[in-house]
């Protein structure tokens, strides 16, 4: 039994040694960080990017996939429908003009 009680303080002081010497590096390092004559390279990592940078680049490629999708099905109906680009603008300003669609608004699928 005493030879654990022994073998437990061994333990202990180790830990206690190996703690005193993490607390005297991690001491060392933060005096050099307050350094202004540091020369120490700190690797840094990418700028951290703020919650409405990512949220506005997502809502960029949102757009920019939209107006893509928009693309395509204007093609589209200007070819189901064998329209030209000046036939297709002249609807939708009428459209705009009689308040039959408002230019903010997308016009519902039908079908």
């Amino acid at each position: 039994m005493k030879y654990q009680k022994v073998e437990k303080q061994l333990d202990e002081r180790e830990k206690l040694r190996k703690f005193r010497e993490l607390d005297d590096a991690f001491a060392q390092a933060l005096r050099q960080l307050d350094d202004p004559n540091n020369s120490m390279d700190i690797p840094t990592g990418p700028p951290v990017r703020s919650l409405a940078d990512l949220e506005a680049d997502d809502q960029a490629a949102l757009t920019e996939k939209r107006d893509q999708v928009f693309n395509e099905r204007v093609k589209a109906l200007i070819s189901e429908y064998d329209l030209s680009e000046s036939e297709l603008s002249e609807l939708i300003q009428t459209l705009l003009t009689y308040e039959r669609w408002e230019l903010q608004t997308v016009p519902p699928l039908s079908g």
